[in-house]
C-alpha cells in the first residue's frame, strides 16, 4: 500500500478470529463492521489509489464487482487498474478496464485487500461504483459434511418420501439464485448509471464546444469586416481629386 492512499477497512459482521488484519496497528475507531455484502460509490482523484478489506473465510465465495460512472479531467482515459490480494499479500487476480467482475474461492482465512487505482489519469478524477462481498455455498467441515451425508442417507432409506427434505433443499436452491440474481441486477444498476453519466458528459461537451465555435465565427467575422473596411481609406480632396483605394 502506498503512503498516503487513504484505506476503508471492511470486515463482516460477528466474524471470528483466525484471519490477520490489514495493519496491526489499527484503532477500534478506524474499523467499519457491517454485513456480507456493500455497494456503494467512491471518487478516485487524480493518479490516486483506494484500498479496501473484506474478511473471508477459507472455502467461502468471494466476489466483486465495479464500474467506472464518470471521468472528469484533460484527455481521460475509463480504464481503471483493480488488483485482489490474499491476507499473505499474494495476488489473487487484477483487471485493467472500465467494468469488470471477480469471483473466486477464498483459500486462507483473513483480510483480502482490494485496491483500485486511477494511475490513469493524471489530471482528472473518476466515480467508481463498487459492489463486493462473500457469500456461503455450502462449504462445511469434511467430518461434519460426511455425518450430515450419512444421517441423510439413513433419513432417506427410512422414509423415502420425506417432503420436508425436498422442500429445505428447493429453498435453498431458491434463496442461491435470488441472490445470485440480486448480483446480476445490481450490475444492470451501475451499467444504467454509468449510460447516464456518460450522455452528460456528451452532452456538456456538445454545448461546449457548440458555444466556442459559434464565438469563433462572429470573432472571425467581425475581423474580417475591419480588415475589408481598412482597405479603403478615404482623405478628404478638392473637386479635382478622387478618393483612391
Amino acid at each position: 500500500m502506498l503512503c498516503g492512499t487513504s484505506c476503508l477497512v471492511v470486515l463482516l459482521l460477528g466474524a471470528a478470529g483466525g484471519g490477520t488484519g490489514p495493519r496491526p496497528d489499527t484503532a477500534d475507531q478506524e474499523l467499519f463492521w457491517g454485513a456480507d455484502q456493500y455497494d456503494f460509490s467512491v471518487v478516485l482523484p487524480a493518479a490516486g489509489m483506494e484500498c479496501f478489506w473484506h474478511f473471508a473465510h477459507r472455502g467461502e465465495r468471494f466476489y466483486l464487482t465495479f464500474m467506472v460512472q464518470w471521468v472528469t479531467g484533460v484527455g481521460h482515459d475509463r480504464h481503471l487498474s483493480v488488483t485482489v490480494n490474499t491476507p499473505s499479500s499474494l495476488l489473487v487476480s487484477t483487471v485493467d478496464d472500465a467494468t469488470g467482475q471477480i469471483n473466486f474461492e477464498a483459500e486462507e482465512t483473513g483480510f483480502y485487500q482490494m485496491c483500485f487505482n486511477n494511475f490513469h489519469n493524471r489530471f482528472g478524477s473518476m466515480q467508481v461504483f463498487l459492489s463486493f462481498g462473500v457469500y456461503y455455498d455450502g462449504h462445511q467441515d469434511a467430518a461434519k459434511r460426511k455425518e450430515e451425508e450419512k444421517k441423510k442417507k439413513e433419513e432417506v432409506s427410512k422414509d423415502l418420501n420425506n417432503t420436508l427434505t425436498t422442500i429445505e433443499e428447493a429453498s435453498h436452491r431458491v434463496e442461491s439464485h435470488v441472490f445470485h440474481m440480486f448480483r446480476h441486477y445490481n450490475f444492470g444498476r451501475m451499467r444504467k448509471s454509468a449510460d447516464y453519466f456518460l450522455l452528460q458528459t456528451n452532452s456538456r461537451y456538445v454545448s461546449w464546444w457548440s458555444a466556442a465555435q459559434s464565438l469563433v465565427i462572429v470573432a472571425a467575422g467581425y475581423l474580417q469586416l475591419l480588415f475589408l473596411k481598412r482597405l479603403f481609406v478615404t482623405k478628404s480632396c478638392g473637386e479635382a481629386e478622387k478618393p483612391r483605394c
